[in-house]
Order: C-alpha cells, then sequence, then structure tokens
C-alpha cells in the first residue's frame, strides 16, 4: 500500500447509484439543500481525530480533480445517462466550503452542507479516504493482504465446489459492492480482476464505475436511502413521500434501472406503497435490512396478491452479506423469484484488522430533517427525535433505539 499516493484517482471512482441520483435530483429538484454527517459506528483500534489532517489534504486534492473527457464519454455512452447531465459534470468540481472535518472529543467530525447537487456526491470518496488512511496508519499491509488473499481464494473454492447446485436457468449471481469500506483501492482492484477471471459465470460486476470501466465489467447500481429520504422534504405530504420518489424515478429512467430499495420507512410500510403500479414498472426490490428471508417472503407473496409473477422479477440482497449467506439465500429461493447478491465489505476488506463501520448520511433536507426508519434498530438514522416518532406514527412503523448509523 503507498502511503504517498493521493486516495483518490478520479472522480470516476465513485458507486454507480450516486450518478443515477445525482441526475434525478439535479433534474428534479436542483436547489435543494442538503447537509451530510459522518457517523463510524464502532470502535476503531485507534481515534479517527488522528487522521484529521490527512483527511483534510485529501479533500483538498478530490477538490481540485475534474471528469476528464474520456470519462465524461464513458458516463455517455450508458443508456440511461443523459447528455446534459454529462454536460453538468464537464463543469463540476467539488468545493471545498461546502465540507467541514473537525474534532469532537475522539471523534471526527466531517459534515457536508450546501445544495445537493454539489454535496450529495462526498459520501463515498470520504467513506473510503477515511478507510484507506485509517488502515495505512494500522501497517502489517504486507501480512494483511497474505491473509486476505487467502481469505478470497477460500470463497472462489466455496463457490466452485458448489456450482451445480448455484448454476441452472438463473445462476448465482454476486455483484462487487465494496468501494465504501475497503481496504484499499489496489487491493479493491485486485479482487475485482480475480472474481471476474475466476468466477466468470458467477460475477456480475461492480458499483465502482471506474473500475467498471477499466476493467470492462457491468456498472452496478440503482438508488440509495437518501434519494427517498430527500423526498421527505419536497413538499409532498409526508404520508406520499415514498410514491413521489418512486414515481420522479420512473418519470427520469423510463423503465431502466428498475431496482426499488424498500426500507427507508420498513418494508410493511414500502409495500403499502408499491401497489400494482409500481409493482410492475420496477423490476424488483432491494434488501438492506432486517431479515432477508422475511423480507424476500413478504415480497413474494405481495406480488403473489398483485397476482404478478415472482419469477418475473428480482430481489437484490446487500445487507452485510458474506459468500456463505449470500449462498444460503440463493438456495432458499432458488426457482420461486430471481436474485442477485451485493457484497461489500467481506470481499473488499476481509483481513485480520477489523474493519470500520462508517457511513455518512443524509441528515436534513431543505433545512428539515429527514430520518430511515430501518428493520434493524441498528441502521435507523435520525439526529430529531420528534420528527422520527411522527415518521413512526405516520408509517405504523414500532418504536425502536434510534443509533446512528445505516448502509
Amino acid at each position: 500500500m503507498d502511503n504517498k499516493q493521493p486516495i483518490v484517482q478520479s472522480l470516476l471512482e465513485n458507486d454507480l447509484y450516486k450518478f443515477t441520483m445525482w441526475q434525478a435530483l439535479l433534474h428534479s429538484h436542483p436547489g435543494a439543500l442538503a447537509e451530510y454527517t459522518f457517523v463510524c459506528r464502532n470502535t476503531p483500534e485507534f481515534p479517527l481525530t488522528q487522521l484529521k489532517a490527512q483527511v483534510e489534504q485529501e479533500l483538498d486534492r478530490l477538490c481540485s480533480l475534474s471528469f476528464t473527457q474520456e470519462e465524461l464519454d464513458y458516463l455517455g455512452s450508458l443508456r440511461f445517462i443523459k447528455s446534459d447531465f454529462v454536460d453538468f459534470l464537464s463543469v463540476f468540481r467539488f468545493q471545498r466550503r461546502f465540507i467541514q472535518v473537525s474534532e469532537e472529543g475522539e471523534r471526527l467530525s466531517i459534515v457536508a452542507k450546501g445544495p445537493m447537487v454539489h454535496v450529495m456526491a462526498f459520501e463515498i470518496f470520504v467513506l473510503y479516504i477515511v478507510n484507506e488512511l485509517y488502515f495505512r496508519r494500522l501497517g502489517d499491509t504486507d501480512a494483511a493482504l497474505m491473509e486476505a488473499r487467502q481469505r478470497l481464494q477460500s470463497k472462489i473454492a466455496l463457490v466452485r465446489r458448489e456450482a451445480a447446485d448455484l448454476g441452472g436457468a438463473e445462476p448465482f449471481v454476486i455483484t462487487d459492492f465494496g468501494l465504501r469500506r475497503r481496504y484499499s483501492g489496489a487491493w479493491h482492484e485486485e479482487v475485482v480482476r480475480t472474481l471476474a477471471r475466476e468466477l466468470p459465470e458467477h460475477f456480475r460486476g461492480t458499483s465502482n464505475v471506474f473500475l467498471a470501466k477499466k476493467l470492462n465489467l457491468l456498472p452496478i447500481g440503482t438508488m440509495a436511502h437518501e434519494y427517498l429520504q430527500a423526498y421527505q422534504a419536497f413538499g409532498f405530504r409526508l404520508r406520499d413521500f415514498q410514491k413521489a420518489s418512486l414515481e420522479g424515478w420512473v418519470q427520469e429512467y423510463r423503465g431502466d434501472l428498475g431496482i426499488a430499495l424498500t426500507d427507508v420507512v420498513g418494508m410493511d410500510a414500502f409495500l403499502r406503497d408499491f401497489d400494482l403500479y409500481f409493482a410492475k414498472l420496477f423490476d424488483g426490490l432491494r434488501h438492506d435490512s432486517g431479515d432477508p428471508i422475511v423480507w424476500g417472503e413478504k415480497a413474494i407473496a405481495h406480488y403473489h396478491a398483485l397476482r404478478i409473477d415472482p419469477t418475473a422479477k428480482r430481489l437484490v440482497f446487500s445487507d452485510g452479506l458474506d459468500v456463505p449467506r449470500a449462498m444460503a439465500l440463493y438456495r432458499h429461493f432458488k426457482g420461486r423469484i430471481q436474485t442477485a447478491y451485493g457484497i461489500g465489505t467481506d470481499l473488499t476488506n476481509d483481513t485480520p484488522h477489523k474493519a470500520l463501520n462508517i457511513v455518512m448520511k443524509l441528515i436534513s433536507c431543505n433545512g428539515q430533517p429527514v430520518a430511515k426508519l430501518s428493520d434493524a434498530p441498528g441502521k435507523t438514522l435520525c439526529e430529531d427525535q420528534t420528527f422520527l416518532a411522527y415518521l413512526r406514527q405516520v408509517f405504523q412503523h414500532p418504536a425502536a433505539p434510534a443509533r446512528g448509523g445505516g448502509s
């Protein structure tokens, strides 16, 4: 791991869903104001405040970067990316004044605040900057990577051993979702190259747009929580924010990018809004909290109740997965509905060092609090407990202690 090389090599090295949400919000709500905050949910081996000066330096450099013409041409080649968004990106630069780093005791505070279309894309860069700086400081890189390679080969061997049970009309497919919490950029690329080479029947692509371009892989992603949360502050009746956000997505993408995220106010409340209209328009659903089997069974039952054949739809699982758990889910749902598995930390940061559990989440939009009511209490995030209680009441969501976080 080169401790002198800048961490961010390209503005294209972001998750695909950042670009798709960015485009949708630029078109629908270009004047929205937003605030994002950084949270570390577990205890690091040393206070992250020790990284403050280096984080500042990396952010300074990030704000000096712009998209190259080659990168813009690549984005423009994706059929769902529109030419005016590419034009916007051609003149885009991050503004340093919109992101502040400070120390609050031993807690590292990073806050991005300003026009949403200027601050929303900071998230993934901040997370992998902090991650790589942290693991650089821990040292022992050669030993950590040797163990990580052995663990990766064990996962590949496991899939190969079970290949006969993981094939068929709808084979077992995994996607790299590990950009935000990776051990390092070099290791991330090695992981993706290795999976693409050794598991071509089972490895579908990556959320990392830079690596997708570089390695000629499929870029994967649709929407994240912030897109739906922002609609809580866009002037719609709170009860209608999910339907408004899904309608906005349909109007923007007209059939492309058809996987909807379900856990902003819990699966039950989502399904109450996910009526026949949306169920026919969207290709499937993404799971990110709560028991995945319970969630999947609810999705299948919902499709049956709407007289939609579930085998024509897809469930994407992406909540803290490892390869054995993904395989178990595949076997459970095989033949009943299509599935795919987005695996993050277990692919790109499975080393002897404990991974950081860090997030950077939208906490307010247009001066109003926004919240995520996860089906896993530890993933609920809101700084305004009054708004959180009101949201629970509106969506009949059971009360649970709020803790910082979310994936």
